[in-house]
């Protein structure tokens, strides 16, 4: 969840990192008492993710610099649309405008990419989530941009959720235990709340993560026909989820092999920044 005590440390910490020291440019060039109006433009279409971050960077500088958002998380526009337009002292709003534009630009392409792959599977009930392959420090930003975008978030982190995945057992293999027995006794040993999730690469590993009793079995790498069967097998005993080769080619028909929920790590890692500008008039 983006609280406002995570939006407030990083988005100062960014500010911090951009400015140091104060702007040099723009306490050299601009005279202190000028005044400008900003609008935030689109430059092509998307979905909008950001607006109180964009907001915070201007007021975190200057308490005094106004931001009205035209747009809200979650909201569509297209190339020309003004989305957002800032008051105040000019040397303030020069000196938040990259921090302002490079969070609201990363989030709103996250949302954007997001939103093409929820509008890929929207006729199914299939979830589209995102993973923790996300930018070191801003989890909860991005996490943010994929709610705004139609997708729903995964465990936010290692402390949100049982997660099993191929290195963990294989540890067990190596000693000794089944992994059906390591899941029971783990889930003996959990709050009732917690939930498991086991990831498998092949159909055979399947009956022993349900004996274990995983709430969700994920299938990785699978082909098409494999999740086919996996879903049959697995027969609702518990939540079924894909990960693995996802991309807005393939994931329609992944959808339709019948899983729940589709991980996308894309949707995080590899979305582009949408292209956004600030364009100044000096008042």
């Amino acid at each position: 969840m983006l609280t406002a005590a995570t939006l407030t440390r990083v988005v100062a910490a960014a500010l911090e990192e951009d400015a140091p020291w104060g702007d040099l440019t723009s306490e050299a060039l601009i005279p202190a008492d000028a005044t400008a109006t900003a609008d935030l433009v689109a430059r092509e279409p998307g979905v909008f993710s950001g607006g109180t971050v964009f907001t915070a960077a201007f007021g975190l500088t200057d308490p005094d610099v106004t931001v009205d958002l035209h747009v809200g998380d979650g909201d569509a526009f297209e190339n020309g649309d003004v989305l957002a337009s800032v008051s105040g002292s000019a040397r303030s709003i020069l000196t938040a405008e990259r921090v302002a534009l490079n969070f609201t630009q990363r989030m709103s392409g996250i949302a954007t990419v997001t939103a093409e792959y929820v509008r890929a599977v929207a006729q199914t009930p299939v979830r589209i989530a995102d993973t923790r392959k996300t930018t070191p420090g801003l989890r909860a930003f991005e996490r943010h941009a994929v709610a705004c975008g139609g997708g729903s978030n995964h465990r936010y982190s290692l402390s949100d959720a049982v997660m099993a995945k191929d290195n963990h057992l294989a540890v067990l293999t190596r000693s000794g235990v089944d992994t059906a027995t390591a899941l029971r006794a783990a889930i003996a040993r959990l709050p009732h709340t917690a939930h498991v999730v086991v990831e498998v690469d092949r159909l055979d590993q399947i009956p022993a993560v349900l004996e274990g009793g995983a709430h969700t079995v994920l299938l990785d790498n699978f082909t098409l026909d494999d999740l086919r069967a996996g879903v049959a097998m697995i027969d609702r005993r518990a939540t079924v989820e894909a990960s693995g080769g996802v991309n807005l080619d393939t994931v329609a028909a992944i959808a339709a092999t019948g899983v729940d929920v589709i991980s996308v790590g894309a949707l995080t890692h590899s979305a582009r920044a949408l292209d956004l500008g600030l364009d100044l008039r000096i008042g």
